[in-house]
């Protein structure tokens, strides 16, 4: 991938939609358990910002300053989301090559393939701790499944995943996608 297929638009397109859902979140709701285990739903917005922050850090992209998350969760990620993409928009930064746990990786296209899975499966993480529904498009059920196949076992190595849960194939395909990555599609703070 390189900026010209538009791995800043993507990351923007990923963003409308997380960011729709964290602005749903009630103020009292940012402490409430999370399909993570031990996570509060701020923990899991904390994580997001704290683990992109790191890998770019980690290529060699000077940090901006440190957010405060706990004091607004959705500022804060407003905060963070508009710089990662005002990164992304310049291809010094978004076709930069580096070598990484799957050989070399553009920086633009490990923040979808990865970041953006974690955008993706954390927003639902959020939703079900705030007590709401959140259902994964199509394409995202696509870029899921295929990013789950890729992962492998890596997946669920210590931090990432719990095991994938033991469900029915006639389970509809979000709950099947949420099992594979250790979710119980059902969770309730």
């Amino acid at each position: 991938m390189t900026n010209d297929t538009g791995a800043a638009d993507e990351y923007r397109g990923l963003n409308a939609t997380l960011s729709s859902v964290l602005v749903r979140v009630a103020e009292d709701d940012w402490n409430n358990d999370s399909p993570c285990t031990g996570w509060k739903a701020v923990d899991v917005l904390r994580h997001l910002i704290s683990t992109q922050r790191t890998f770019l850090n980690e290529r060699g992209i000077p940090l901006n300053e440190e957010l405060r998350v706990d004091n607004d969760p959705v500022a804060a990620w407003s905060q963070h989301s508009a710089w990662v993409q005002d990164l992304l928009q310049d291809p010094k930064v978004s076709d930069k090559e580096y070598e990484g746990y799957f050989g070399t990786a553009k920086v633009g296209e490990s923040m979808l393939r990865f970041y953006g899975f974690d955008m993706v499966v954390h927003r639902w993480d959020i939703a079900r701790a705030a007590g709401f529904d959140d259902d994964f498009s199509r394409e995202e059920m696509n870029m899921l499944e295929g990013a789950i196949a890729g992962f492998g076992e890596s997946l669920y190595s210590k931090g990432i995943c719990e095991p994938a849960l033991d469900v029915p194939d006639t389970t509809d395909r979000q709950t099947l996608i949420l099992a594979k990555l250790g979710r119980h599609a059902d969770f309730s703070h």
